[in-house]
Order: structure tokens, then sequence, then C-alpha cells
């Protein structure tokens, strides 16, 4: 880990003009990714400026959603009783990521910010486009268990690794940031990108641009269930994980919104199952159909061809757990 210049800030204002005066800084609040990154010289800011005093901590409520300050933590956003209460499938999202200990520290700003959990990002000994663009995809003709089916290319097939993301994406969120050319919404869906030539760039965030807080519509979902499968049942990334949200009335449902996670660079939307379940019955039969729509377009590697399997699986799955 290199030297690094380390300041408190206690404005959103005073933490962007921060920002803006060193080039390669970071913000901090958890850490819990990018301390990582830095001990394995993956990551190596000159100035990292924490956040933590910034008034983003909040969760409240009106008649059109919930917005969710950026420095809230994962367990309290988790436990909080208008997430339990309206948004059920993003507290399942969360209390299905990382460990007890990490959801204490982990903010929602820094998970929807996490990099990508792959092996040969972490492993500076190993090319990687996203570490280094132009080095090579050593996952590619490598070990890629783990890696993309959907929209990967030929500089990168990584995944994002974060469950929250996955249902975020499935509940319409809007992300609200603060920068040097003033506030912004951007849709949860055009947040992240995929790696197309450019892996190294992970999302749509401005240059000194600050994640301030994620705002949830509401909506009329009576049915929601977050599925995820991994290699153990504690601390492990998805191998392939489902965020389903259904309105369903008299057995037929009226609205239905899926995501996955596990599956590509950014959380996967399944628009064509969304609009095949629409006006259909919620019935075995439906979700068995629904599964092999939402697997189309699949390509998996020597690897993790599996995913393609199992990723219909998981989405019968997962809707039906939703109407149990």
């Amino acid at each position: 880990m290199i030297n690094f210049e380390f300041v408190r800030t206690s404005t959103v204002k005073n933490a962007i003009a921060a920002l803006s005066k060193t080039p390669g800084a970071q913000f901090i609040a958890g850490g819990t990714n990018l301390v990582d990154l830095m001990k394995k010289g993956v990551a190596a800011p000159k100035r990292l400026i924490d956040i933590n005093s910034l008034p983003l901590r909040d969760i409240t409520s009106d008649s059109k959603g919930i917005l969710i300050g950026a420095l809230a933590l994962n367990s309290e956003v988790a436990e909080h009783p208008l997430i339990k209460n309206k948004l059920s499938l993003l507290a399942k999202a969360l209390d299905a990521g990382a460990s007890a200990q990490l959801r204490n520290m982990a903010t929602i700003g820094g998970n929807i910010l996490q990099r990508t959990r792959c092996s040969y990002f972490n492993d500076s000994t190993m090319p990687c486009n996203k570490r280094e663009p132009g080095s090579g995809c050593g996952a590619k003709n490598g070990y890629h268990r783990m890696h993309a089916v959907f929209g990967a290319s030929d500089k990168c097939i990584a995944v994002h690794p974060s469950d929250m993301c996955v249902a975020l994406a499935a509940l319409d969120a809007v992300v609200h940031t603060a920068g040097p050319k003033g506030e912004r919404k951007v849709l949860f869906a055009d947040f992240h990108r995929l790696p197309g030539d450019n892996p190294e760039l992970d999302h749509h965030l401005q240059p000194g641009e600050l994640i301030t807080g994620i705002y949830v519509p509401a909506n009329s979902f009576n049915k929601q269930h977050y599925l995820k499968i991994r290699d153990r049942a504690s601390y492990a990334f998805a191998l392939v994980s489902v965020a389903v949200a259904l309105e369903v009335t008299d057995g037929i449902i009226k609205n239905a919104k899926l995501s996955m996670g596990g599956v590509a660079h950014k959380p996967w939307r399944l628009i064509s199952t969304e609009q095949f379940l629409v006006g259909k019955a919620a019935s075995k039969e439906t979700f068995t159909e629904a599964a092999a729509v939402a697997m189309t377009g699949a390509v998996g590697l020597t690897h993790n061809r599996f995913k393609i399997k199992m990723g219909k699986a998981a989405v019968r799955e997962a809707l039906l757990q939703a109407i149990r």
C-alpha cells in the first residue's frame, strides 16, 4: 500500500471540492472494498476523503417512494421498518450479501460502487483490461467459472458482485448524485455499464460526483423474493441470483420486475421475461416458460456453461417462492 493523504469533510460541497483538487483522489466510507484493493495494490489513491460525517444516513419516505441516504449502512437499511414493510425484496437481498460484520460497515453508496471480485482483476501479476486497459483478459482463456454469460465482451467477462444492486435494478431505483455541475438523478438501470471496449469504466458517474442517495419509487408489488445460489451458505458471492417483484391479483400477474446477479457486468434486467409474464396466470407452467425466456441469448464458456441451466432453474424457483 502506497502513502496517501487522508482528509475528513463534513459537507457535500466540501467533499466534492476536496475530490476535485487532487487527481486520483477517492471517497471512503466503510472501506470494505476499497481498502482490500489498496492492500493488493489494485487501487492506489493519492488522497482518501472520509465522508462518514456527511448528513447522508437518513431513510425517509413520502407518497411517491423511499429515499435512502448513501451513507446508511447495509445492516441499518435491511432492518429498517420502512424497508422491511414496503421493500422486502431489498431487505432480503441485503441480508444475503456478505457477513454481518461487513454489513455493519458497508454503506449503500459503497455497495453500488464496489468493483468486481474477479480473481484476475484482484491479482496484479495477471493480465486484466479492467485493472490495466490493453493488458488482456486473463479470465477468458483461464478459469472463469464465476464469470458472465450475458453482456460480456472480448475485453472483459467479469460480473458485478452486489446482491443489493440486483434488487434495486428490479425495483426501478434512481441514483441521486451531486457534483461540480450540480445534482443529477440517474435511473439505476442506466447507472452501471457493460464492459464493451472500456471495462475499466464500471458506471456512469461523472468526474467529481458523489452518490448522495437512492430513491425507490412506490409500487404495488405484493409478491417479492430474492434467491441466491452460491457455493456455501454464507459469505460467498452469487453464482446466480434472481430478484422477483410481482403484482398478482386473482392469480393473474398484473406487473412483473425481474433481474439477475452473477451473470453480467451489471445487474441484468429480464425485460423480455417481464413482458412475457404480464397477463398470465401465476403458475408453475407459466414460470417454466418464463425461465426459458430469461436465459435466451446467454453465452457460456468452458467453465461457466452450467450457469445457463442453473439460471433457468433459479428464475423458475424464485418465481415460485415469490407466490408462496
